[in-house]
């Protein structure tokens, strides 16, 4: 139940993220840097993600 439990707040940060991206880019002047960083997270998170998928497949 922990993995499902962590998984499930990984999905809910990936799609705060993911929200945060579309914010900043729709703000006029919007600081591609932070977009970048932002992408890069969200790469670790679906990262995070996917490395739990395959481990609960294997047990």
């Amino acid at each position: 139940m922990a993995i499902k439990a962590h998984m499930e707040t990984l999905n809910r940060r990936h799609q705060e993220l993911e929200a945060a991206i579309t914010a900043e880019t729709k703000s006029p002047g919007y600081d591609e840097m932070r977009v970048v960083e932002l992408k890069r997270q969200k790469l670790k998170i679906k990262d995070q993600l996917e490395e739990l998928r395959t481990q609960n497949k294997l047990n």
